[in-house]
C-alpha cells in the first residue's frame, strides 16, 4: 500500500469514532499492537529528544524499502508512534520525504494534542525524515 492509501485507511478508521475521548482509546488500542522493538533499540541512540515521554525509533532498509520500528513507555504516545511507523514504514526514502502526513491534521490528533505531545509529534517525524534522508543519501 502507498502512504496515501495507508493515510486514507486510518482516516477511516478513525472516522467511526465522534468523541475525542474514543479516538484516544482507539489509538491507546493501536499502540498496544505496535510489535515490540528489539532491547538493542533502547539506548540514547534512538531515543527521540523533544519528546516528553520516552520514544526509541530505529530504521533499517529491505529491499529499497524503510523498515521502522518504534515504542513508547507512555500509552498514548505509543498509539502516535503507532499511526507513523503504519503508515512510513514499508515506504521508499524519497516518499517518506515528499509526504505530507496531512492524515494527523484530518483524524483531528494535531488539534486534540497538548503541546508537549505535540511537540513530540514534531520529533518523531523529525527523526523518521533523517533517516529517510541518510538512507537516500547512501542511494539504498
Amino acid at each position: 500500500m502507498t502512504i496515501q492509501e495507508k493515510e486514507e485507511e486510518l482516516i477511516e478508521e478513525f472516522a467511526v469514532f465522534e468523541d475525542w475521548m474514543d479516538k484516544y482509546n482507539y489509538l491507546i488500542e493501536l499502540g498496544q499492537s505496535l510489535p515490540i522493538i528489539d532491547d538493542k533499540f533502547r539506548n540514547d541512540s534512538y531515543l527521540i529528544s523533544g519528546c516528553q515521554s520516552r520514544v526509541w525509533i530505529s530504521a533499517e532498509m529491505e529491499d529499497g524499502k524503510m523498515i521502522l520500528k518504534a515504542d513508547s513507555d507512555a500509552v498514548i504516545t505509543k498509539g502516535i508512534v503507532y499511526l507513523l511507523v503504519n503508515v512510513l514504514s514499508g515506504q521508499k526514502p524519497e516518499d517518506i520525504l515528499n509526504c505530507e502526513l496531512a492524515f494527523l491534521n484530518q483524524i483531528g490528533l494535531q488539534e486534540h494534542l497538548s503541546p508537549t505531545r505535540a511537540n513530540g509529534l514534531t520529533s518523531m517525524i523529525k527523526q523518521i525524515r533523517l533517516y529517510a534522508l541518510a538512507f537516500q543519501a547512501k542511494g539504498n
